[in-house]
């Protein structure tokens, strides 16, 4: 577990050095989670470091049990590092990968428009972190984009 917790310490320096910021320090407590738009209601995130709609940033991100961002792609690369909880992530490309429940420490990294589709398994926390500024490209069973209303109804259905 301090393993993976120096990880997290050392992917959020990373970013911070990337986004020049001054650093960040910041209890638990004090994160302030709301929605990002484009993602299911079931999701709320916190910014941690660098700011999502312009560039480079890490976030805290929080799902509830079942909660299922649909199949999609991001134009920047993608790290994500389960806190707590337990989720699954599926991939179109890897599928020796593909699937295995990820529990704390747990960790993924996704190229830059890798399809993938992430499900919490138990409410989960986990830190995504990107070198890009935060977009989601939804897509269908073809692999064709799909607007983000039709990929999210098909998830409540």
């Amino acid at each position: 577990m301090k393993s993976a917790l120096a990880l997290v310490a050392l992917l959020c320096a990373v970013n911070v050095y990337a986004a020049q910021e001054a650093g960040v320090i910041r209890k638990m407590s004090d994160n302030k989670f709301v929605a990002q738009p484009g993602l299911p209601e079931c999701v709320t995130v916190a910014p941690q470091s660098g700011d999502p709609a312009k560039g480079a940033f890490t976030v805290l991100f929080k799902a509830k049990t079942g909660c299922a961002v649909p199949w999609h792609w991001h134009s920047g690369n993608e790290s994500v590092m389960i806190v707590a909880g337990s989720a699954k992530i599926e991939t179109k490309s890897n599928e020796k990968a593909s699937g295995l429940g990820l529990g704390p420490g747990g960790y993924a990294v996704l190229p830059a428009k890798h399809v993938h589709q992430f499900t919490c398994s138990s409410a989960c926390t986990a830190f995504v972190t990107s070198d890009w500024a935060f977009d989601i490209h939804y897509v269908d069973a073809a692999g064709k984009e799909i607007p983000p209303e039709e990929a999210l109804a098909k998830k409540k259905k």
